[in-house]
């Protein structure tokens, strides 16, 4: 998905290019890494559908943060340090993609949580994560293990179980016409 390039030679780009800007919107999964200001780091996983994370623009991202467990570990290092790392994973592409920045949380603001709610998506929005990009790089695909998410391998299933019926049907809608014409 993504050109090589000599990273120790040109340096980490520090604006998202289209390729790059695609492979955030469908991701699905993102490590999302803070520290405290005296440098304990915390790493918490977050995930949504496909779009869950948006681009604002060239080198801003954002997403709702839903409720979980309560910890509020990443909101309190972000208040004392903000810098943060991203890690965005597709694991049946075998891709991943690593951003530096600054992060912020958004409490409050409804506009700004509607805008980036996804669409269906049956979960409870505490707040808003703005991502300030200070550079991103692309990790090889080495040791990413193929992994395929559920609800793709179930839409798959059912439009290959389609085609079997609709092959079945037709196989027996030929025996039925060779039955009712008497061979020459």
């Amino acid at each position: 998905m993504f050109a090589k390039r000599d990273a120790e030679r040109r340096g980490f780009a520090t604006r998202l290019t289209p390729q790059a800007s695609a492979f955030i919107a469908q991701a699905r999964s993102v490590f999302l890494a803070t520290a405290s200001a005296a440098g304990q780091p915390y790493t918490q996983h977050r995930g949504g559908p496909p779009g869950f994370i948006r681009v604002i623009d060239e080198t801003t991202l954002a997403f709702v943060d839903f409720t979980g467990n309560r910890q509020y570990v990443t909101t309190g290092n972000l208040a004392e340090n903000p810098r943060a790392f991203l890690f965005v994973m597709d694991y049946a592409s075998q891709q991943r993609v690593k951003f530096w920045g600054r992060a912020k949380t958004v409490r409050g603001d409804d506009a700004l949580i509607t805008s980036l709610l996804p669409q269906g998506y049956d979960a409870r929005a505490e707040q808003v994560i703005l991502f300030e990009i200070a550079a991103w790089d692309a990790n090889c695909p080495q040791h990413i293990p193929q992994l395929f998410h559920a609800d793709d391998v179930a839409r798959l299933i059912a439009r290959h179980t389609a085609q079997v019926e609709a092959l079945n049907a037709e196989i027996a809608r030929a025996k039925e016409a060779d039955r009712i014409i008497p061979a020459l």
